[in-house]
């Protein structure tokens, strides 16, 4: 459906029934976009090698949200390159490379 597939800004909720872990990271991961997601689990190790496996820019374990001192920004058609953290300064940096002779 156009809801499971569009990323939709506002208060939406889509639930899609799966009958196994590899199958639900399947069905997230076809999405064209990754801006964020989130797993409900008592394993946090469970949690954790699901986050590994999903295409996501931000991924919460029991929550969802942004921390601010983290990079935010999304993957695949969500777009490219990070806001907050030090990584969101990479867009305002220009490198030098200063070499001095040995003496």
């Amino acid at each position: 459906m156009t809801i499971a597939r569009e990323e939709i800004f506002g208060p939406v909720v889509c639930a899609i029934a799966y009958d196994t872990v590899a199958e639900a990271i399947a069905i997230a991961n076809e999405s064209e976009y990754g801006l964020s997601g989130s797993v409900f689990t008592e394993d946090l190790e469970a949690g954790l090698a699901v986050a590994d496996r999903i295409q996501s820019g931000t991924f919460g374990i029991n929550t969802y949200g942004n921390d601010i001192c983290a990079p935010f920004g999304g993957v695949k058609g969500s777009g490219v390159g990070r806001e907050m953290g030090p990584e969101g300064l990479e867009a305002y940096l220009e490198y030098q490379s200063v070499l001095v002779p040995s003496l």
